[in-house]
């Protein structure tokens, strides 16, 4: 243990459940999950007692399942955004995917979460991100049928269509992390490719067929 590690904690008077998800966000990152987090780190982190800590959460988990959950409301605040501001002529899934890589490099990490927590999270954290890509998929679903008929298309199954799209993009992001910058652009024209050939074969079976005879 080094000096810093044995200096005595700078206790502060009162802190919120905003400081102890911003405590344990510091100390998380690319390769180093929240469940290899303890609450006496996270607690002298944020400069409280461990004993503190108990008023804001019952332990670890707690606290790491309500970090996910920001992490995914915000990001889906940004997404949103990010579709309703596109203009005739753009292209959604450009547009969409430029954010996305955005959000790999922002300061605020919390896609890196997101994608470190749903590769080696423990399974509770695991299972929080998945209920956070399900309300992606959900969004998504509506913004491709509002899309996709402003532009006098139909998709087969458009909640199939949304989950493809987003686990995709989600397992080639999880691959970005941590890349060289050319190798996140390599990845981003790589998942565009790949989500418009499933834009392209859902209109494909959404399109009436000939009759045979």
């Amino acid at each position: 243990m080094n000096a810093e590690e044995l200096a005595p904690a700078v206790r502060k008077g009162s802190i919120s459940q905003d400081d102890l998800i911003q405590a344990a966000m510091s100390l998380i990152g690319p390769t180093r999950s929240m469940a290899t987090l303890s609450l006496r780190e996270v607690a002298r982190t944020a400069g409280i007692a461990p004993n503190s800590f108990y008023r804001h959460f019952r332990d670890v988990d707690e606290l790491g399942i309500a970090l996910i959950a920001l992490a995914g409301s915000s990001l889906r605040h940004v997404f949103s955004e990010a579709r309703q501001r596109i203009s005739a002529g753009s292209s959604v899934v450009q547009t969409s995917l430029n954010v996305f890589y955005e959000q790999l490099n922002a300061k605020e990490r919390y896609l890196e979460l997101l994608l470190c927590e749903g590769r080696v999270g423990s399974l509770a954290y695991q299972a929080e991100v998945d209920r956070q890509l399900q309300f992606f998929e959900h969004e998504l679903t509506s913004d491709l049928i509002r899309l996709e008929a402003q532009n006098a298309n139909k998709l087969h199954e458009p909640t199939i269509v949304a989950k493809a799209i987003t686990r995709l993009v989600f397992s080639m992001g999880a691959q970005a992390v941590a890349k060289s910058p050319e190798q996140q652009q390599e990845l981003l024209e790589q998942t565009a490719t790949m989500v418009y050939m499933i834009l392209a074969g859902a209109r494909a079976l959404a399109a009436p067929t000939e009759p045979t005879v």
